[in-house]
């Protein structure tokens, strides 16, 4: 058998090439994109002519994996925790339309928020769509998770949903490989009928998929992911869900003297919940993001036993757990390991030197200083949202994706002037063209500043589903030739973007500044791939 050393991430990756995927879809975020970067520097997915494709947002992804699905061929789309609500729409109905070939939705949920602005819990869309969820513990059963969920899904012709977490998605281990299997045949859904959500049709689809829950249970209670191990330590009984088994295993040297519960696939397995529960005479429950399965646990065992975790307090209520945070829970000593070392000052995030969008930041701000009014800046999700650090202070907002031109309409519609939008490429195509349509539709007094490196720079370099088409969609979407300006963000040119974009800002309408120069560190990869070398 194979050994390779790999992320949670690509372990899952090559699990589901090895278990005859045909379709990869994404769109880029941290930290699920090493998913399908995977796929797309395989060989193997290469020789084997595996779709590994970047969507122009998480929505469109898993759409593309459901088609692919209906045609019969195993697909996965793959996404961090929030890109899973700009595909809720899909994957809650996709769990009425079925699965046809085997149908995975990958999530890598966020706690503590590295990279992300919440801590949301993929597993409550479970809930929501009545669909399976496994959530592997370590690397080996990420690997061996994309197989079994494949699988599951197509027995039940239901979707799944495999969570992830950053520790388990961006930490390296030895992973075992196994038998490889071809892809499956072509072979369309023939049903004319389940596809169709119409109200009649999605009646029929709701019942059966309510009719499968008790089933979801079942297949939780015999599920090599859900483990009851027995220990002669009956005063606390732990529930550990995930990658938390692992924190676990750890603080009580992989040999827990308390009876486990590993819990790495849902609905909860009910049956192995009330074993544990009749073992113990209280309950500590492990588990990464919100208390979700603490908070159901005295509906599930339907008698008094003390519970104990992020609910009770035993662990916080948010960010990560650690083999420190398990121990004190369980009253044991902290784990043993090398002595800490001194907590470096922290630096701050910031744009690499001579990065485009800080040229831009600068202008922008001297721009603004330039016009009356109290505006403000509505930004986005993006490398750019630094430009809220001095020295540019550049932004006022940055709630979600493509949120920056719908909150600049919404603040111009209640009479604030200026008020500018600040996003970039990927951003725009992902989810900005509809907020400019709708500025063009009401002639909003919205000035949109688009910064265009060509690019998704900060997920590692993915290609814009933009590039080369900025000008004909906005053009497209309704704004004026005269109000579609384009500027180069470098130092020289300072004075000339200024007077640019303060002769927009002031425009009573909707406009938009294209401020294009590529990004530094794809220039710097692109000349050195190319062999040319030299200064950037």
């Amino acid at each position: 058998m194979e050994t390779r050393l790999l992320l949670g991430d690509e372990a899952l990756a090559q699990g589901a090439l090895d278990a005859g995927l045909s379709g990869a879809y994404a769109y880029p975020g941290t930290p699920s994109t090493e998913i399908t970067e995977y796929i797309r520097r395989s060989p193997e997915a290469r020789e084997r002519r595996v779709v590994g494709s970047w969507a122009t947002n998480e929505k469109t992804a898993l759409e593309a994996a459901l088609g692919m699905s209906y045609a019969g061929r195993r697909a996965m789309a793959s996404m961090k925790h929030v890109g899973l609500n700009v595909a809720a729409d899909p994957f809650i109905n996709a769990a009425l339309a079925g699965a046809n070939g085997g149908l995975l939705v990958n999530v890598a949920d966020d706690p503590s928020m590295h990279s992300s602005q919440n801590e949301q819990d993929s597993r409550l869309y479970t809930e929501i769509a009545l669909v399976p969820c496994v959530e592997p513990a370590n690397q080996q059963e990420a690997y061996d998770a994309a197989a079994y969920a494949l699988e599951l899904s197509e027995r039940h012709s239901i979707p799944v949903l495999v969570r992830l977490v950053t520790r388990l998605a961006h930490s390296r281990a030895p992973v075992t490989l196994g038998p490889s299997r071809g892809q499956n045949p072509l072979s369309a859904s023939t049903d004319r009928t389940r596809y169709i959500l119409l109200p009649v049709h999605a009646r029929r689809s709701y019942d059966r998929l309510l009719e499968k829950q008790e089933e979801m249970v079942r297949e939780s209670e015999t599920s090599p992911f859900n483990v009851l191990s027995l220990g002669s330590d009956r005063s606390v009984g732990v529930l550990a869900c995930g990658i938390a088994h692992n924190y676990l295993l750890e603080v009580t040297d992989g040999r827990p003297a308390m009876p486990v519960l590993k819990v790495g696939q849902y609905p909860l397995p009910i049956r192995l919940v009330k074993r544990l529960a009749g073992e113990c005479r209280s309950l500590l429950v492990l588990e990464e993001g919100y208390p979700y399965v603490e908070s159901r646990l005295a509906g599930v065992m339907g008698q008094t036993l003390p519970i104990r975790g992020r609910l009770s307090g035993a662990l916080p209520r948010a960010g990560e757990l650690s083999p420190r945070l398990v121990a004190e829970a369980l009253g044991l000593q902290a784990t043993r390991g090398l002595p800490a070392s001194p907590v470096p000052v922290p630096r701050p995030p910031a744009l690499c030197p001579g990065c485009p969008h800080g040229d831009t930041c600068r202008a922008l701000v001297d721009a603004l200083a330039l016009v009356r009014g109290t505006g403000r800046v509505f930004s986005d999700i993006g490398c750019y949202t630094l430009g809220a650090l001095p020295p540019y202070s550049a932004i006022d907002t940055c709630v979600e994706m493509g949120a920056s031109i719908t909150m600049a309409k919404g603040a111009a519609d209640a009479g604030l002037h200026p008020a500018v939008a600040l996003l970039g490429d990927s951003t725009f195509a992902h989810s900005g063209m509809t907020g400019l349509l709708d500025c063009v539709n009401e002639s909003s007094a919205v000035t949109v500043v688009l910064v265009d490196n060509a690019t998704v720079a900060m997920t590692g370099g993915q290609a814009s589903a933009a590039t080369g088409r900025i000008e004909a969609i906005c053009l497209g979407l309704g704004v004026a030739p005269e109000h579609l300006r384009v500027i180069e963000p470098l130092p020289a040119r300072h004075a000339e973007n200024v007077a640019v974009l303060a002769e927009e800002i002031a425009y009573p309408g909707p406009s938009v500044i294209i401020a294009r120069r590529e990004c530094l560190q794809t220039l710097k990869r692109r000349r050195g791939a190319s062999g040319q070398g030299g200064a950037v």
